[in-house]
């Protein structure tokens, strides 16, 4: 049996966890943790101001989500880890959901690139409005062209 080089083991151990191969776990978590409805309740949670919410209030405070996209989303944070679900005995049952460690650590993450969202959306728009623009006045170059050839 051939023995590896410890140089051979590290190699192998970044090649494991090499995002941008799609089979990779962390791309798989990547993709998981881009999702728009994630962003949303972990940024929602986050805010909570005592960082506990009712699923109820979870869906009030973000608009476009439904049930089942919530619930989803919810029972899949809580397998990752980064929420807690709990259950209080009470008539009716009462559910409370908050970030976990890590879950408040990603949070701070998605929580700066809202912020880079909200500083740099006006600049952005501009970019759209420019680039848009100069892409129709090209459409519209193209197609004269077009017709001139015809």
């Amino acid at each position: 049996m051939a023995t590896r080089t410890a140089e051979a083991h590290r190699e192998e151990a970044r090649a494991a966890y090499d995002a941008f191969l799609k089979e990779c776990p962390t791309a798989q978590l990547l993709a998981r943790i881009s999702d728009k409805w994630v962003g949303l309740i972990v940024s929602a949670l986050g805010q909570a101001e005592d960082r506990t919410m009712r699923y109820s209030e979870l869906g009030r405070k973000i608009p476009g989500v439904s049930q089942k996209m919530l619930t989803q989303t919810l029972r899949s944070l809580e397998r990752d880890g980064l929420v807690a679900r709990t259950v209080t005995p009470t008539v009716p049952l009462r559910v409370d959901y908050r970030l976990t460690e890590l879950g408040s650590n990603l949070g701070c993450l998605l929580s700066s690139v809202k912020q880079w969202a909200e500083n740099h959306f006006d600049e952005v728009s501009a970019h759209r409005e420019r680039h848009d623009a100069e892409a129709a006045g090209a459409d519209a170059g193209a197609a004269a062209g077009a017709d001139a050839a015809a």
